[in-house]
């Protein structure tokens, strides 16, 4: 091994001083990237700036005493079965609470088809893996879920964008799309999409379309894989009816405990058809052995003991409360050259700029006025989405939301007066994907 002439250390042959294994990787590694603007949000952790960037439930609107008592029985009651080793699977009796919270959205599953995983992003890991080999390609709204394109990339999958507008994935580019990719012997693995409140755009797919992309879909061989976290958190009336529920052996469901209880727990699950449960479940065995059983039936003694389905109606009126702030200080402050969709439930809204501004370079001259957000381009595959932005108001308190708003309209009147000064400027492409923390996702 040879030696570096400064300090007498040995490096790998081929590799750099930063990282000795660099040419050792395996090549979908390369596809891991951390996000560009992580290290700003340490500087936007501080108390003085307000975040509108990250999609943190507001879990101290939770009994916190009683979730105490119930984990403290549950350790001095079942400790020895708690804190053993479990199922691959997940608990049985945890499965049969999951196909009784899925039933709200019209889902009739069977407690042998659910595969309880850490979080649905853990799901999200799972059917990408069992699904995707190299240059296959997924089908995803444009803008997507940051932390589900980090996923496909490092299994270096091809996302294909769907055009989306104020009522969803659009029908008609989803079929001309597939009908291109099919035509060109491309392999289309399924389509990833987020139908309810959707993360980040904010919108929801209507009646209508849900029953179109069910067909186009059918029609076409393609999987559908709906990744529903948001589904409870509507503010208008009953639950949407899931995807899944009209085609069980055409959807898989993911769903999670993380926005209707608390991330903390990281309990999710997948609901899939027979052959895809029992893939899933040899891969999560392959990943973890057995996920904690101990947050399993932490979560299951509190859907049993505890009034969940009021909690759920709380957490829907705090963030409708916090909705409207948004709504209202956006629509009283911003220049009048924004929009911004306005979400029937979820946690976020999907902001675009004025023609000529750029949201990443926005956000350090946002931060230094202590405001943040989460720049467009990480929402998209191939970085577009400039001049887009996700605003965050689910964890915020109201007055803090209106005052984020404020001093954003700011720093965004300012750039408008640079740009009516100086032109519209171009921006240089972003390539890859922002791998994101949990504070942003």
């Amino acid at each position: 091994m040879p030696q570096d002439s400064d300090h007498g250390r040995t490096v790998a042959a081929h590799g750099s001083r930063i990282d000795a294994y660099v040419d050792r990787y395996a090549a979908r590694a390369t596809e891991m990237v951390a996000s560009e603007v992580r290290a700003l949000f340490a500087v936007a952790s501080r108390p003085e700036v307000v975040s509108l960037a990250g999609g943190m439930p507001y879990v101290t609107a939770l009994p916190l005493d009683v979730v105490g008592e119930l984990v403290a029985d549950l350790v001095a009651r079942r400790g020895p079965v708690a804190l053993q080793y479990g199922s691959g699977q997940g608990d049985p009796h945890l499965r049969e609470q999951i196909c009784e919270v899925m039933r709200l959205e019209g889902i009739e599953g069977h407690a042998d088809d659910v595969v309880v995983t850490v979080g649905s992003q853990q799901a999200l890991d799972l059917i990408t893996r069992i699904f995707i080999d190299p240059g296959d390609v997924i089908l995803a709204e444009g803008p997507s879920y940051v932390g589900a394109l980090g996923t496909f990339a490092a299994y270096q999958a091809k996302v294909v964008h769907i055009a989306m507008d104020d009522e969803g994935i659009i029908p008609e580019s989803l079929a001309q799309t597939i009908y291109a990719l099919q035509t060109a012997g491309s392999r289309i693995k399924f389509l990833y999409t987020i139908p309810t409140f959707h993360n980040p755009g904010g919108v929801t797919l209507n009646t209508e379309r849900r029953t179109q992309v069910l067909e186009i879909c059918q029609r076409a061989g393609v999987l559908i894989v709906e990744d529903n976290p948001y589904g409870l958190l509507g503010f208008d009336g009953e639950p949407m009816r899931a995807l899944r529920a009209d085609n069980p052996d055409g959807v898989v469901y993911l769903g999670s405990f993380s926005k209707t209880l608390a991330p903390g727990f990281r309990v999710g699950w997948a609901l899939a058809p027979h052959a895809i449960r029992d893939k899933l479940v040899l891969a999560m065995e392959s990943a973890v052995l057995s996920h904690s059983v101990f947050t399993q039936l932490a979560v299951g003694q509190y859907l049993t003991t505890q009034p969940w389905r009021e909690q759920i109606k709380a957490f829907q009126e705090l963030y409708r409360e916090r909705r409207d702030t948004m709504l209202s200080a956006l629509e009283s402050l911003m220049p009048d050259e924004c929009t911004w969709t306005r979400p029937s439930g979820g946690f976020f809204v999907w902001a675009t700029l004025p023609e000529g501004l750029d949201s990443k370079a926005l956000l350090p001259r946002a931060v230094a006025e202590r405001v943040a957000f989460v720049p467009g381009t990480g929402f998209f595959a191939d970085g577009s989405g400039a001049r887009h932005m996700r605003l965050s108001y689910c964890y915020p308190e109201p007055e803090r939301i209106r005052e984020g708003v404020r001093r954003l309209a700011g720093v965004i009147e300012q750039e408008l007066q640079l740009r009516d000064t100086f032109g519209t400027g171009t921006f240089p492409g972003h390539i890859g994907v922002d791998t994101p923390g949990p504070d942003l996702a």
